[in-house]
């Protein structure tokens, strides 16, 4: 991490010439602008940057699309200001001569975008700040990894792809020794950019992978969550390989991003561990009650897109009941540790969810619980696959509706944040309604 001093002193002396200056979309994307070191110095510090508005009001592929109040045609596509974090600057160390420096957007008389990623995750934290909370979190984001080029799957229509490990390498020491160079450059350049690194692992599918780091609050957790996200893709397109967090890529395991999360007091330290069954607080119950509760209408927050919903099959280790079990990988919501460890694990995310609004949700889901004081169903044992009870949303457009109307949401994100939303998801479902797939044409091209 890099103080504004230490990168006068770095520029001066030509180790950095570029400042990206970047902040998070609706998909979780970085966009932003490259800036040149002394024009960073002296405009982007003492004043702030700009970027046009409709980066939060595009579909996937950036076109313009109907139905946002806060950005159109009709409002003429201006300006909002990208203010820097300074606490998020950093080095680059993927880039030559590179810091990095995340922003909050604002409108040009200082108010918030609330509906920035970002911004939605803020509000939360002050409602814990309010009850004298904070939260850490920390986020387990899998991601496919094939030996073409990201040109190259472009240019194959991403199909017949070659996976940099061909079986299952989950745990294996040897499948992923066969990839360390590219896993390697990948932590050792997050940690160069202030991440704590805990380790690597191979995963079911085949070339799947995870890397994990160290939790943290929860919005440096996401901070370093969507560089990472960003940085490992320019990290293998380097190499000549590109990987994938899409939740779903082929028929196999998919990607997911399991969210743990624990609340503490400044002051007193944890707060989850109590004198209650299983050894919960009074406060971790409503909070996991909160959790199940309100998963259904939070479902879209986790899962964003079309592709989402395909993750969630039975004995696929991605959910589909609406339960909790103490260290139940069949259950959506997982409770582990003990102690000033327990926290909960949210199991529904995929690798395409956008991490401030996915943890927002935990926070405003567990912030419900709380408020109300909802009780906590017993624990489920044995497989949730197999059980009854309410199921994860099947589809998009379930999850899509049920957030909203969800006056949970309402309350917690305010209608403008949901309104934004949910229209994202209208711009989705509808492209994927008026889209001809090819496994319609390989179907009914000559057959029908």
């Amino acid at each position: 991490m890099l103080a504004t001093e230490e990168l006068e002193r770095l520029a001066a002396e030509g180790t950095v010439d570029t400042v990206l200056v970047a902040f998070t979309d609706m998909q979780g994307r970085l966009q932003g602008k490259r800036c040149a070191a002394p024009y960073f110095l002296d405009e982007v510090v003492p004043h702030a940057a700009e970027a046009c508005n409709y980066l939060l009001a595009v579909d996937v592929e950036m076109n313009t699309v109907a139905g946002y109040a806060m950005s159109s045609w009709e409002r003429g596509y201006g300006d909002m200001v990208l203010k820097p974090d300074w606490s998020t600057l950093r080095a680059v160390p993927w880039q030559e001569g590179t810091a990095l420096v995340l922003c909050d957007v604002e409108w040009a008389d200082g108010s918030p975008v609330v509906a920035s990623p970002r911004q939605v995750l803020r509000g939360q934290l002050d409602r814990l700040a309010e009850r004298g909370l904070v939260a850490d979190v920390g986020t387990e984001l899998e991601f496919m990894l094939f030996r073409d080029s990201f040109d190259a799957a472009w240019r194959k229509d991403y199909r017949g792809l070659e996976p940099a490990n061909l079986y299952n390498v989950d745990y294996s020491m040897l499948g992923t020794a066969r990839v360390e160079p590219l896993l390697r450059a990948i932590r050792n350049g997050m940690a160069g950019a202030g991440m704590v690194v805990e380790s690597a692992k191979g995963e079911c599918n085949l070339g799947q992978h995870e890397i994990a780091f160290r939790y943290a609050d929860a919005l440096t957790t996401c901070d370093n969550h969507t560089i990472y996200k960003n940085g490992a893709k320019e990290i293998a397109d380097q190499a000549g390989m590109a990987l994938s967090f899409m939740a779903k890529f082929d028929e196999r395991e998919g990607n997911s991003c399991h969210i743990h999360i624990s609340l503490r007091s400044p002051e007193r330290g944890g707060v989850f561990a109590g004198d209650g069954e299983h050894g919960f607080s009074p406060l971790f119950e409503h909070f996991v009650a909160g959790q199940q509760a309100c998963l259904r209408e939070f479902a879209y927050l986790y899962a964003p897109n079309i592709n989402s919903y395909k993750r969630y099959a039975a004995g696929s280790f991605a959910p589909t009941a609406v339960a909790w079990g103490l260290d139940n990988r069949t259950c959506a919501l997982r409770v582990v540790g003990h102690g000033p460890s327990l926290r909960v694990e949210n199991r529904v995310p995929g690798g395409d969810m956008n991490p401030y609004l996915g943890v927002s949700a935990l926070i405003a889901a567990g912030l419900h619980g709380i408020e109300n004081e909802l009780p906590l169903e017993p624990q489920l044992v044995g497989n949730a696959y197999e059980s009854d009870g309410p199921r994860v949303p099947a589809t998009l457009r379930e999850a899509a509706e049920a957030f909203a109307q969800s006056a949970v949401a309402a309350d917690a994100f305010g209608s403008e944040v949901v309104e934004h939303y949910a229209n994202a998801a209208r711009v989705e479902l509808t492209a994927f309604d008026a889209a001809v797939t090819d496994w319609e044409r390989r179907r009914g091209f000559e057959r029908l």
